[in-house]
């Protein structure tokens, strides 16, 4: 039986790489693909020691089921806010107190005690559930949106869209400025969303207002 002989395999040039030529006829294998960086779109977020500078070390939340878990970090207000507003709670009993005594000895009205009465007691509890009020705030930068948080025994939790904000707006009247604390209100399209943060520094209440101002510009869906 006589065998056929074999065709001999044509040698491959060798690329100036050294990595050789591809055999004529096949197919070329696919080119790898670079891996694509990081999303050009992420923001920078405000440095932690900015926002959290002077503030609550924790956040108080209610036990058990009640509680929510969040891919974040909770950042709190100041301190400084309890203070300013028990001042402002002070203020506001001892006006009271003077307006009904100037009704009941000079004009001698004296059911005007009553409706003085119900304030005060109003304001004093007010006060008394203040310090844990203001411990349960809390706001949440996260990639899509800020979360909001407020109260112990009825909660509300906000998530606001950074491309929903039309408004960033920072208020302090004198007791504020006093203290050195602000308040920033966000203003979307839906009035039911809208969001104030009382009791910030003043250098956190800018940083975050200058963030999601900027992260809003990247995030606007043509409001």
């Amino acid at each position: 039986m006589t065998e056929s002989p074999t065709t001999p395999e044509p040698e491959r040039a060798a690329a100036p790489d050294g990595t050789p030529a591809a055999t004529p006829g096949a197919t070329p294998a696919t080119p790898a693909v670079p891996a694509v960086p990081a999303a050009a779109d992420a923001q920078a977020r405000p440095a932690p020691e900015t926002l959290d500078a002077g503030t609550y070390t924790s956040l108080h939340e209610p036990r058990g089921a009640g509680r929510l878990t969040l891919d974040g970090t909770w950042h709190q207000i100041s301190p400084k806010y309890v203070a300013s507003q028990t001042l402002q709670n002070g203020i506001f009993v001892v006006g009271v107190v003077g307006v009904a005594l100037f009704v009941a000895l000079v004009l001698n009205q004296n059911w005007v005690w009553i409706p003085a009465a119900a304030m005060i007691l109003l304001t004093v509890a007010t006060q008394l559930v203040l310090p844990r009020q203001a411990r349960s705030i809390g706001y949440m930068l996260r990639d899509d949106d800020i979360v909001f948080r407020r109260g112990i025994l009825w909660q509300r939790i906000v998530a606001v869209p950074y491309g929903r904000m039309q408004l960033v707006d920072i208020t302090h009247g004198p007791m504020d400025r006093a203290f050195g604390i602000a308040k920033l209100k966000l203003v979307t399209a839906a009035a039911t969303t809208g969001v104030e943060i009382p009791g910030l520094s003043q250098q956190a209440a800018e940083t975050l207002r200058d963030t999601l101002i900027e992260v809003a510009e990247t995030r606007r869906t043509g409001l």
